[in-house]
């Protein structure tokens, strides 16, 4: 496991620039308690190792006009690799959809779209989606609130999982 090979600041620099990516790094330092250079030393090597993948804007969809969430689930005639990836490499073309997950179960994926409105949606699922080769089924869920939007991981139970195993 990755995490054992962190030591505690590595495992506070993450948690820390998850709940904000913006901060300074002598902000950083000082939150995890080193100064500045060793600070700036260990986020490079945390983005080097991919445990860092990216910092980003979280930014209000409806705000922007993207009124519609919808989340599909998508059942594919064939599960066999060259299909399964081709179907991941169509959702990568699509801007509408934001997340593609494979999952274990009845359905094989499960996509998170936004659209400005119904209509919108309503294209890409009939013109687009519908139409993939391959897609036997898809099933959709109109967001009507969400209740809970957490990015990354809880860095509380990891470090609780961590004290169990020391």
């Amino acid at each position: 496991m990755v995490a054992t090979r962190l030591d505690e600041i590595d495992r506070m620099i993450l948690a820390e620039l998850q709940a904000d990516g913006r901060m300074t790094n002598v902000e950083l330092a000082k939150r995890v308690g080193i100064s500045a250079p060793p600070c700036l030393r260990r986020v490079r090597t945390l983005e080097e190792s991919g445990l860092i993948r990216g910092y980003h804007a979280e930014v209000n969809s409806r705000e922007l006009g993207f009124e519609v969430q919808v989340f599909a689930m998508v059942g594919l005639e064939s599960q066999a690799e060259a299909e399964l990836s081709a179907f991941e490499e169509r959702c990568r073309e699509w801007p509408l959809v934001r997340e593609c997950h494979m999952l274990n179960g009845e359905v094989d994926f499960i996509l998170k779209c936004v659209a400005p409105d119904l209509s919108s949606f309503q294209q890409f699922l009939t013109g687009e989606l519908l139409t993939t080769p391959n897609v036997a089924s898809v099933k959709t869920s109109l967001v009507i609130r969400g209740a809970k939007d957490e990015p990354g991981v809880p860095f509380d139970v990891l470090e609780e999982r961590m004290s169990r195993t020391a």
